[in-house]
């Protein structure tokens, strides 16, 4: 009795149409001329993060 009140369960495959779908509208609405860049972005990071190897200064090197 108490069943219809209770969240509907449903599938992965359902929940990622649903998903796909709301992103489909919100890229319809994001393609107006004017709204460009309205959607959420990313801070930029820097792409030089490895670092030098610096072993023969830590061994006096030859």
């Amino acid at each position: 009795m108490t069943e219809d009140k209770e969240p509907r369960k449903i599938d992965l495959a359902e929940a990622m149409r649903q998903k796909l779908q709301q992103k489909k509208q919100q890229q319809q609405a994001g393609n107006k001329p004017g709204m460009k860049d309205n959607l959420q972005t990313k801070a930029l990071k820097s792409q030089n993060n490895k670092k030098p190897n610096n072993q023969r200064r830590r061994t006096g090197g030859s």
